[in-house]
């Protein structure tokens, strides 16, 4: 009887001890929440030697976005001050406008965004460099990534940075960073594939998808897209041996097996996918949904339950985001210097249009790569 009172004391006190603890953490998000703030004002106040910007001060849709006059960046001692002349949209983008899935909200700010500015391709000319810069030079022309991508002027660090080939414009360098690094590592490094070996690329005629198609072909892989009916001729002209017409046909019924899957749209589920994996394939997940699939985890769910259930199968199948690596942005600068991968471009807007660039490519329909052009 003395045991179980102890038993009870303790289950008491444990329980006691676990609703405390959630109150209090509950309180302490209430708190973080309601202090959460950002710098708008003093951004959008600046004096002095001013540049155009867009900035978003509160999340929501693209209606949040403003073109503001804000203080033209100064490059310390490491960075470069880029003249920008061309940025492009991506996913990326319309996740932190939104703030979604919620619970990314916890690093980037619980009721309003902590940074400001908004997108991360770019390309342009160098303007400037820090004394310690030693790989460019004013004048070069450069692409790669850097928060804060629409604006006039950025100022990046030399390991986000690359050479842009001469024979590509502004426009196609600045479509790059993001969608050409995800197709390269996702191919490369998650998916290994071989000379050879059969690949499917769900969703072949979109940013990642175009990059993918070209970059498969360049490492000797026999590739099969998967798009809609108008996409089909532009997918074939990238390389693809073969082209399935998604509204015709279900890819994942088909009787061909492949050695690598890149799921840039994952509408089927994982067991349809395995089913037309080679014994050995790999899938890899790229495609975080739409804006309306978010939520609060958004499609977190599917790569936690391919990571569960690769232990137990022969294939393997999880998830990619890219990161910046300086080495594999020059080596995408070399594959369209030799004309190996062209950037795919659907659309074109202004810096004071970006608002209907993130509208137009919510809609999940964009052929390639949506961009900015600045003058």
């Amino acid at each position: 009887m003395k045991l179980k009172r102890i038993l009870k004391s303790i289950l008491k006190w444990s329980s006691f001890a676990v609703l405390l603890a959630l109150f209090v953490g509950i309180i302490a998000l209430f708190i973080a929440y309601w202090r959460s703030t950002n710098d708008c004002e003093r951004l959008t106040a600046a004096q002095g030697d001013t540049m155009k910007a867009i900035v978003y001060c509160d999340y929501g849709s693209a209606d949040v976005l403003k073109l503001v006059d804000i203080a033209k960046p100064v490059p310390n001692d490491n960075q470069l001050l880029i003249k920008v002349r061309a940025a492009s949209v991506n996913p990326y983008d319309w996740h932190f406008i939104r703030g979604t899935p919620y619970i990314m909200r916890l690093g980037v700010g619980l009721r309003k965004p902590k940074d400001t500015r908004i997108g991360v391709d770019c390309a342009g000319t160098v303007e400037a460099v820090g004394k310690n810069i030693t790989q460019f030079k004013p004048g070069d022309e450069v692409f790669g990534g850097k928060t804060g991508a629409f604006a006039e002027y950025v100022c990046g660090s030399e390991r986000g940075l690359a050479l842009k080939p001469a024979n590509i414009t502004f426009e196609q360098a600045a479509s790059v960073q993001i969608s050409g690094l995800t197709a390269l590592q996702g191919l490369r490094d998650k998916a290994k594939i071989q000379p050879g070996q059969k690949v499917l690329i769900n969703g072949a005629s979109g940013g990642v998808g175009t990059f993918a198609v070209q970059i498969a072909k360049s490492f000797g892989a026999d590739v099969t897209g998967v798009c809609s009916t108008r996409n089909l001729d532009m997918v074939r002209s990238l390389g693809a041996d073969h082209v399935i017409d998604y509204t015709k046909e279900d890819f994942t019924k088909g009787e061909q097996r492949y050695d690598a899957i890149l799921d840039n749209v994952p509408n089927h589920s994982l067991s349809e996918c395995r089913r037309i994996l080679t014994p050995n394939g790999r899938y890899v997940m790229i495609g975080g949904g739409g804006p309306n699939d978010q939520g609060v985890v958004g499609v977190m769910f599917r790569p936690i339950k391919a990571m569960l259930l690769s232990p137990f199968i022969s294939q393997e199948m999880g998830m990619m985001m890219a990161k910046l690596d300086k080495n594999d942005l020059t080596i995408l600068a070399d594959l369209m210097q030799s004309g190996k991968v062209t950037p795919v471009i659907d659309r074109r807007y202004k810096l004071s249009e970006v608002p209907d660039a993130i509208r137009y490519l919510e809609e999940g329909h964009a052929r390639g790569k949506v961009v900015i052009t600045l003058e």
